[in-house]
């Protein structure tokens, strides 16, 4: 067991990391677990966490505390009236069956795997939000079932593979068929509600019984996370909320973008580096 002074610093930098993560839950429509997956994987790492494990663990604790927290984000922005409920309700089972499977891949990859899976797709969205153009677009509007319907079944694998709320994706694909970015923030929060949810429960099976696992965790679930940062994230999400519907869409895209770009590189270091 680690001293209680470094116990103490660990415990201050997930508590740091709820407080970026609420905030960016507002601000992006996202759960946060784009920055709390690569905190909880240094911070396992320096608790003498298992490698086979650890990338697994962060992935499955992130997707627990995105449940609240996008829940919280997505009836901020539903009261503004900003969010495609069609849409939402389109992907009800879509992207939850993605989630599922997710869990079903990420119980037979290794750690790298997921690493690397998380550092591509963060750097292909942070390329497109960093030199997006209004002449990059797909159609002037969503496209029809299947093609939606199969689009929300593949947000939810990669999302659920990533830990993250879906915003990072659903951003990208409804901006790409000329919905305003506002509304693409608001509907990911809905998005993330649809996510974390199945991908609790389908991260629990996945790491159920597995060795290297540290106390209070169920499969690749810890408990001690949850609890520490889900009261931090639900008090600063709303602020997030409120900073992103007073920015233009350049500054959000422009923001997401440089994010995306700094946690892709923190994990292709942590493979190649």
């Amino acid at each position: 067991m680690p001293p209680v002074s470094e116990l103490m610093m660990f415990a201050l930098a997930l508590a740091a990391a709820g407080v970026v993560a609420g905030l960016l839950a507002g601000l992006f429509g996202i759960g946060g677990g784009a920055i709390l997956v690569p905190v909880f994987y240094q911070v396992f790492g320096l608790l003498g966490i298992d490698d086979a494990v650890r990338m697994h663990l962060s992935v499955g604790t992130s997707l627990a505390i995105i449940v609240p927290t996008s829940v919280r984000s997505f009836l901020s922005h539903y009261k503004r009236g900003v969010v495609d409920m069609a849409l939402l309700r389109n992907w009800i089972i879509a992207v939850p069956l993605g989630a599922i499977l997710a869990s079903v891949i990420a119980a037979s990859v290794s750690s790298g795997t997921l690493r690397l899976i998380f550092a591509v797709i963060a750097l292909a969205v942070a390329f497109r939000m960093l030199f997006n153009r209004a002449s990059w677009r797909l159609g002037s509007d969503l496209p029809r079932n299947p093609a939606k319907w199969l689009v929300g079944v593949a947000i939810g694998i990669l999302s659920g593979l990533m830990g993250i709320g879906g915003g990072v994706l659903n951003n990208t694909f409804m901006t790409l068929y000329g919905r305003p970015i506002h509304q693409a923030v608001a509907t990911s929060a809905g998005v993330g509600v649809l996510i974390s949810i199945p991908g609790l429960f389908g991260y629990v099976w996945a790491g159920w019984g597995m060795a290297g696992l540290p106390p209070f965790s169920t499969g690749f679930i810890n408990w001690i996370a949850v609890a520490l940062i889900i009261p931090i994230t639900l008090l600063v999400a709303p602020l997030g909320v409120r900073a992103a519907h007073a920015m233009n869409r350049r500054q959000l895209e422009a923001g997401f973008g440089i994010f995306m770009v700094l946690i892709a590189f923190r994990f292709f270091y942590s493979l190649y580096g």
